[in-house]
């Protein structure tokens, strides 16, 4: 398992796991079939109305197959925040190595380099890129400085920490409502901890406090938290005697 850290633009780093060649292949391959569905329907749309459609709409609607068939990874990508439906299936997603937000000319360079990474090569210059770039890069990623990272990544605890807590029997969890979170949140919690840990500075420190005031309003707990780390620390624990 392949992990990156991206620095965001508060100046804190965040691990995410890079998205396999298996789940991009996937992920390409679900998007080629929604294609393949939508242009034969509209062929077969065409071919039935052929004789009632004027020349110039036929060769618009035509046109139309056409582009849709060549920007619909460019389209999907700008529209929906770097996914494609392939993608949001698979819950992968496009980032950039830099925290930053990609840019319109990101993700068409991204796409302009599909033309080498995939179809002039048949995906074997960005297979063998994937597999042995540092950050899981094709072309199109190197130039655009970008990559494609999962969403849901497992959430990862060390065995000490499990041994330690037991079963209910000896630990009662201080706040229940701390099982309705999903694990890639949970997982959020204890890397912003990891970080504060590892990196002892003023930025790391207040993403500590603002998710534990983030974490705190939507568990519904009022008043000052004087711990946050402690806090956050007990959230983890409660989350793992809970769910395990």
């Amino acid at each position: 398992m392949k992990l990156i850290d991206i620095r965001t633009t508060q100046n804190v780093t965040i691990s995410y796991e890079l998205a396999g060649l298996r789940d991009r292949i996937l992920a390409s391959l679900l998007d080629w079939l929604i294609l393949g569905v939508g242009m034969s329907i509209l062929s077969l749309m065409l071919s039935l109305s052929l004789s009632s459609f004027p020349d110039f709409l036929y060769v618009a609607l035509v046109l139309v197959n056409v582009l849709v068939f060549f920007f619909y990874t460019l389209i999907m990508e700008v529209m929906n925040n770097g996914q494609s439906v392939g993608k949001l299936a698979l819950r992968i997603k496009v980032m950039k190595l830099d925290g930053q937000q990609l840019t319109f000319f990101d993700y068409l360079l991204r796409w302009a380099f599909r033309i080498v990474d995939i179809w002039f090569t048949v995906g074997t210059i960005g297979s063998v890129l994937l597999t042995s770039t540092d950050h899981g890069q094709r072309l199109g990623g190197l130039v655009s400085n970008s990559t494609v990272v999962k969403l849901n990544p497992q959430l990862s605890v060390s065995l000490a920490d499990i041994l330690k807590i037991n079963t209910k029997d000896n630990y009662k969890p201080k706040h229940p409502a701390i099982r309705s979170f999903r694990e890639s949140d949970m997982l959020l919690i204890k890397q912003t901890l990891d970080r504060h840990h590892q990196y002892k500075n003023e930025a790391h420190g207040h993403a500590i406090s603002e998710l534990a005031t983030i974490v705190a309003a939507k568990l519904n707990i009022e008043g000052d938290i004087p711990n946050k780390e402690q806090f956050l620390k007990t959230l983890i624990k409660d989350y793992i005697v809970l769910t395990r």
